[in-house]
């Protein structure tokens, strides 16, 4: 793991975690991979795992949380309550850097779903808020 900094406007924190943009975007004036740090990068982890179906990987049959598949499912308070487990539990087994504070699963309007994921991530107990909208496609 590298352990350069990150200027922030309070202060310097060290890198932990890096990844690449899912794009492979290229930084303009070095030509390298553009990558996000630290909660960027587990965020981005996170969002990638809840919205892959198991088996849309080729080689990796397992992963992926299976909450598109219960869009089309009636809403009740237990598939909310199942849809929770599941985001916990596909968190928990697929990404280590990350400890699960809360989940909170609301019904928007018709064909879509807003999951809120608290988190906190290893060696950083400061808490981390990510929305992601899932949404049906007819």
């Amino acid at each position: 793991m590298s352990k350069t900094a990150v200027k922030t406007e309070k202060n310097i924190r060290p890198v932990i975690y890096r990844d690449f943009f899912t794009d492979f975007s290229m930084h303009s004036a070095t030509g390298e991979l553009n990558t996000k740090t630290n909660e960027e990068a587990v965020k981005q982890s996170i969002r990638n795992l809840l919205l892959t179906d198991k088996y849309e990987r080729p080689m990796q049959p397992s992963i992926g949380s299976g909450l598109k598949g219960m869009l089309f499912e009636n809403y009740t308070p237990q598939t909310q309550i199942v849809a929770q487990e599941v985001v916990k539990e596909c968190i928990s087994t697929y990404e280590p850097r990350a400890n699960v504070i809360n989940v909170v699963v609301v019904p928007e309007f018709e064909n879509s779903v807003t999951v809120t994921v608290t988190f906190s991530i290893i060696n950083n107990p400061d808490p981390v808020n990510l929305d992601i909208v899932l949404e049906r496609m007819r």
